[in-house]
């Protein structure tokens, strides 16, 4: 096994995973925010999208449940809807003090995630990524 993967060849991605999901957070809460002054549906649908989505998609071997199994480019295109939704939205709704880590919660969220998305993009079929 080499270092910095799981026993069944996935890159090890704890520390991505959390900056990962604290921009899913801020993506699921700046966008309704924004929208919110258009329209309560727009908002609603919103986060129904932004959480169903990943939720209901996933690739084999990425998540333990997979309800419709998807190619892993389809994964990494579901995680930069949501880096884009948590950047774009926080500087519509909030102030540049709030916005500004936001924006730099998810370039780093890009940087870690790298591995994973290479090893996403290849399937998780060809086994660890070096």
């Amino acid at each position: 096994m080499a270092a910095g993967t799981t026993a069944s060849g996935r890159p090890d991605d704890r520390i991505p995973s959390v900056l990962r999901f604290a921009t899913e957070i801020v993506a699921w809460v700046a966008t309704p925010w924004a929208l919110a002054d258009r329209s309560w549906l727009l908002a609603v649908a919103s986060v129904v999208l932004l959480i169903g989505l990943p939720t209901v998609f996933s690739t084999p071997g990425d998540k333990a449940n997979v309800i419709v199994a998807v190619p892993g480019w389809v994964t990494v295109l579901l995680v930069l809807v949501q880096l884009v939704a948590a950047v774009v939205f926080s500087w519509l709704a909030w102030p540049a003090w709030a916005a500004v880590p936001v924006t730099l919660l998810a370039v780093a969220t890009c940087v870690t995630e790298r591995r994973r998305w290479k090893w996403l993009c290849r399937d998780g079929s060809s086994g660890p990524v070096s």
